[in-house]
């Protein structure tokens, strides 16, 4: 049900759809609720015959920080007799879950219609994912990317296939194995994204881009993004589908030895921001002078 956490116009005379995350309270991170009011969105207009854009952006100067931790792994736990005990949800549970979950990404990434992303403040997690997987992506040179949930759940996070094809391998594993998280301006000279601009121009470059694309033949966008999922699926994301939320999956039922930091345990003895702050403590290391 719709609770005004994902707001979308559109202009039929331009073909651009505006499809924006509005939960700003929360740098607009995203629980399943969300999400799937996102991917219901998303798929109303894929059917849309007057669109041939989505523009993707956040409210409030930020475009998304991924997954909610907040309520992480509750949604695990809900199919487990909803009885209010916290036990470890099983590897069936897990399974079942993150493939429904990352459905959501795999849809987004062979979506039909051409999609540019306005990225600023901050794209991690989730967000950075979408961020990569749009076909244009224009990000502020101070925007925050990175998958800080790698100190969560381990770096084998689903969409692998993503940030070694986009990212390129020595990136991927930098973000990955560090949980690191970086200025857009350092990775500038990558050719990661389409184009990382100042701040203020995030928003009218990326625009400048939806309406160019949307100059396209509506069948032309639609026969292009189809064709560059059949390369790109026969170049870089054999096995994808599956290695997503398989990884996810088991990474969410990690064991931690003693002096490792687990957040779940974290967060039911201080809260989700004591966790946090436990998080960042526990993995700040002094680059040596």
């Amino acid at each position: 049900m719709a609770d005004g956490r994902v707001l979308m116009e559109r202009d039929p005379h331009t073909g651009i759809a505006r499809v924006t995350l509005n939960n700003p309270e929360r740098r607009n991170s995203y629980d399943p609720a969300m999400r799937a009011q996102l991917g219901t969105l998303l798929d109303e207009l894929a059917d849309d015959d007057s669109v041939k854009v989505v523009l993707l952006r956040g409210a409030g100067g930020v475009f998304s920080t991924g997954a909610d931790m907040a309520n992480a792994y509750s949604w695990y736990a809900e199919a487990n007799g909803g009885d209010g005990r916290h036990r470890r949800p099983s590897q069936r549970r897990r399974l079942s879950v993150d493939r429904r979950s990352f459905g959501f990404y795999h849809e987004f990434m062979g979506y039909p219609k051409a999609t540019v992303a306005e990225v600023c403040g901050y794209a991690l997690g989730g967000g950075l994912e979408l961020a990569l997987m749009a076909d244009i992506a224009v990000v502020g040179r101070s925007t925050v990317i990175g998958m800080p949930a790698t100190r969560l759940l381990g770096p084998a996070l689903g969409s692998l296939h993503l940030f070694f094809h986009r990212l390129g391998p020595v990136l991927a594993r930098r973000l990955l194995l560090t949980g690191d998280s970086v200025p857009a301006s350092s990775l500038e000279h990558l050719g990661v994204f389409t184009e990382v601009v100042d701040d203020s121009d995030v928003a009218p470059r990326a625009e400048w881009y939806a309406q160019k694309v949307a100059r396209m033949p509506a069948d032309g966008v639609v026969i292009a993004k189809e064709a560059f999922r059949l390369v790109e699926q026969l170049q870089a994301y054999q096995g994808e589908e599956v290695a997503s939320y398989l990884f996810h999956a088991f990474g969410t039922n990690l064991q931690f030895e003693d002096g490792e930091f687990n957040f779940v345990k974290a967060r039911a003895e201080h809260g989700t921001k004591g966790a946090f702050a436990q998080r960042d403590t526990h993995f700040e290391v002094p680059e040596p002078e």
